[in-house]
């Protein structure tokens, strides 16, 4: 038995041609959609997915010079501009069918046609619509693919023993496919240490695609993460691809993966048990194959303690954990990684500024650094910019004061949750409700600031 395949939307003002095609296209086809109307085009292209549409040339309204079907072609393409239209036509009007393929057309069929061509013509064009697919989809990993190798500061930089050890690690675990958990405080590097897992692993040559799972919001992340069908929702007026089927094959980075709420645990736990995604608003499974490696700067254990990160999807993104020491616990890094900043920002700025002076690396050594490595290198950055002399003095880094304020928070308990309770009651109060403002203050994102305020009933 022939397997069917393809979707047909077949527009003619005659009501015999369209019961004459489905008849005979229904043995080969999934399914084939009819109608003698063309303004309903807009609609049904907007409710279904097509992979070809027969187009009559000749509608009632114009009878003879075939410009209502070249206008409904040109609507057509503005619509999905990887629509495949074949029209149908009249032998009379072949030269006009021909002039057609200039506008966009696929191809033509004449009236009457002969069955075994008519149905190789529909064939061949569903293989083209499915060609037009895998090809945007490779353009679309091919523009990821792209973007990692033109990432700056692709290799991070550290010569001590903490480092030494991350590195160790890297060489043993890049090498196989198990799935990597990178913790560390923001500004440590986690997303470098995924890029170079990835540059190390036999999925190099495939596409790897970071996600930040803290900027999705609940609404919007089954569709970004495992994609949707055309009409499955208000905004979806086309197909769309979703992050685990675009990385097949390569990486996939869920970056601040503790930021996930328990029921967007369970859905990407399901994803990655079964390997396969069903896009919204469909129900044919898409088997995936992908690389995982997951981030994030939350105490993931203890949301496993405090039940607001599921064990069992704990259990199966760190086969390997790579814990990332802050800078403030690696000092010794801090003058070799100023230099490679120096070296940068010299190069981006058009500056000739070969050193830092001993003064200015004891300052650089003493600072405790919060935003860690990212903090660090915009400072060397804004330094570059400002300075007026041929080498960096201590004066040219503006740092965060830490000395304790008057205002500061004075530690009443000991009690590690009602110390955080009051410190975001202090920095709320100081941001005057600014949620986005006091995230960035408590270095949180705007959903972890949320769920702990709602934790405190704050």
């Amino acid at each position: 038995m022939t397997k069917k395949i393809g979707r047909i939307l077949a527009v003619d003002d005659n009501e015999d041609i369209l019961f004459a095609l489905k008849l005979l296209l229904k043995p080969h086809i999934e399914l084939i959609e009819t109608t003698d109307d063309p303004s309903r085009i807009p609609e049904l292209m907007k409710n279904d997915s097509f992979d070809v549409i027969l187009l009559d040339m000749n509608f009632t309204k114009d009878a003879i010079s075939g410009q209502e079907g070249f206008d409904w072609l040109q609507r057509i393409l503005e619509i999905d501009p990887e629509a495949v239209v074949v029209f149908i036509t009249a032998y009379g009007d072949a030269e006009k069918a021909v002039k057609s393929i200039k506008s966009g057309a696929t191809d033509f069929v004449l009236k009457p046609w002969q069955n075994e061509k008519l149905i190789a013509t529909v064939s061949a064009s569903v293989q083209l619509k499915r060609s037009r697919m895998e090809a945007s989809g490779l353009k679309i990993k091919q523009k990821e693919i792209s973007k990692v190798l033109d990432q700056p500061f692709q290799d991070f930089i550290g010569i001590s023993p903490e480092m030494q050890e991350v590195f160790t690690t890297i060489k043993k675990v890049a090498k196989t496919d198990a799935n990597v958990l990178i913790l560390g405080e923001n500004g440590t590097g986690k997303e470098l240490v995924a890029r170079a897992l990835y540059r190390n692993s036999p999925r190099r040559d495939e596409v790897f695609i970071s996600v930040d799972l803290g900027s999705i919001s609940e609404t919007l992340f089954e569709s970004e993460l495992f994609g949707h069908v055309k009409g499955a929702f208000t905004d979806a007026i086309k197909e769309k691809s979703g992050r685990f089927e675009i990385a097949s094959g390569g990486t996939l980075f869920l970056d601040e993966i503790g930021n996930l709420s328990l029921p967007m645990q369970a859905k990407l736990l399901t994803v990655i048990e079964r390997k396969e995604v069903i896009k919204v608003g469909a129900n044919k499974p898409i088997p995936i194959d992908i690389r995982l490696i997951c981030a994030t700067n939350n105490n993931i254990h203890q949301m496993v303690t405090d039940e607001s990160f599921r064990q069992d999807l704990l259990y199966r993104i760190n086969t390997v954990e790579i814990q990332l020491p802050p800078l403030r616990e690696r000092t010794g890094d801090i003058p070799v990684l100023a230099d490679h900043f120096l070296k940068i920002y010299n190069k981006k700025y058009k500056k000739d500024v070969p050193r830092i002076s001993n003064e200015a690396v004891n300052k650089l050594n003493r600072y405790p650094w919060p935003g860690n490595v990212r903090e660090l290198q915009h400072a060397i950055e804004r330094a570059i910019i400002m300075t007026e002399s041929g080498t960096l003095q201590a004066n040219d880094f503006i740092l965060s004061s830490r000395q304790k304020k008057s205002d500061e928070l004075e530690l009443e308990t000991y009690n590690l949750d009602e110390i955080e309770k009051n410190i975001i009651m202090k920095v709320m109060k100081q941001s005057r409700g600014n949620i986005s403002q006091a995230a960035s203050e408590l270095g949180l994102t705007r959903t972890s600031l949320y769920r702990r305020m709602e934790k405190y009933d704050l």
